[in-house]
């Protein structure tokens, strides 16, 4: 038996882990003749102290989103993607790609990069990829970065 994926959400978030989730995306979106959802998360947490200071930052942090995503999608058209839909949204990345964005284009796969948080730091906080495989309602594929030797 096999399984076709058609809408699939990639988390994008300007790391090096997300370009290279980016990239398998691009094969598998490719593989399934799949709409490619390219999902950028401007984490408004951080903006709860700063933007009393600077209330251009929420400004500047949509223009890097929309700036970043326009990027991956001409990407994804170069490659021979055909259906690629760029979304922005506002929040906590953690939550909003699982329990948001999925359902929203009624995801079957989302393709997320492993974080590079250290034990305390999930221990505190929990990496994106730990939530977005907990709370999805799809599969869910966690692409690590070769090691550096």
């Amino acid at each position: 038996m096999s399984f076709e994926y058609s809408h699939i959400v990639v988390a994008i978030d300007g790391s090096n882990a997300a370009e290279y989730a980016f990239n398998k995306a691009i094969d598998i979106a490719k593989r399934n003749d799949a709409q490619l959802i390219l999902s950028h998360v401007v984490d408004t947490r951080a903006f709860a102290t700063v933007e009393a200071y600077d209330r251009s930052l929420a400004i500047r942090a949509e223009g890097y989103a929309k700036e970043l995503l326009d990027e991956y999608q001409d990407k994804a058209k170069e490659a021979g993607v055909e259906n690629v839909i760029i979304d922005v949204e506002y929040g906590s990345p953690k939550i909003k790609i699982a329990k948001d964005v999925a359902p929203k284009y009624k995801a079957d796969l989302i393709i997320c990069g492993a974080t590079g948080l250290n034990a305390m730091e999930r221990f505190f906080i929990g990496s994106v990829s730990e939530h977005i495989t907990r709370y999805a309602k799809c599969d869910v594929l966690v692409v690590r970065m070769p090691e550096q030797k």
